[in-house]
Order: C-alpha cells, then sequence, then structure tokens
C-alpha cells in the first residue's frame, strides 16, 4: 500500500511538473493523433511500480532521459500513453527547465 501511495503522489508531482509544459504547446504536430499527449511520470523501477503502471496504462512502462524529453518537446513528438523517468533524470529535467525560464 505505501509503495502505491508513493507512485500516486510521485505521479502527482510529475503531471504538476509536466503540466506547464503540456500546457504551452500552442498545437500537436499534423501527424499526431487527437488523443496524443506527452506526459512524464516519476517512477521507480521495482515490481510495484511496473504492475501499476501496467494496470493504469496497458503495457509496461517505458522510460525517458532528461534530454529525450527535452528533444520530444523540441520536435513537437508525442505519445499515447505517459513516459517514465528517474528521480535523478526528473531532477536534470526541472534544473534544465528552471535555466531555460530563467534566461527568457
Amino acid at each position: 500500500m505505501n509503495r502505491f501511495n508513493l507512485f500516486l503522489a510521485a505521479a502527482t508531482l510529475a503531471t504538476a511538473v509536466a503540466a506547464p509544459a503540456v500546457a504551452q504547446q500552442t498545437r500537436l504536430p499534423a501527424e499526431a493523433p487527437a488523443n496524443a499527449q506527452r506526459v512524464v511520470m516519476l517512477c521507480s523501477n521495482d515490481d510495484a511500480t511496473r504492475s501499476a503502471f501496467r494496470r493504469e496504462h496497458g503495457g509496461a512502462p517505458v522510460f525517458v532521459t532528461a534530454d529525450e524529453a527535452l528533444q520530444a518537446r523540441a520536435t513537437g513528438q508525442s505519445w499515447s500513453a505517459p513516459r517514465c523517468m528517474s528521480a535523478r533524470e526528473h531532477a536534470r529535467l526541472v534544473q534544465t527547465l528552471n535555466a531555460y525560464a530563467a534566461v527568457r
């Protein structure tokens, strides 16, 4: 039960961080389906997390790095199920996004 609550808390945090980036999109690329998204969740790589992710999203979690998430943002790439990110990569992503925001 604690792992599941931790997973939900991490997912909520990741969604809160990812929401501004998703909201800044003005449009999806023409080839992307209407229900496409670019959500990255903070996930552990243990059995309980993989099981919960599979139950919620219908497949095994796909982990991305901060660089891959930024590249997806820059190219307008989207996916139908959320991607996962480790805590370390998430910290790198937040740090990079904060650096971009400070420059603007």
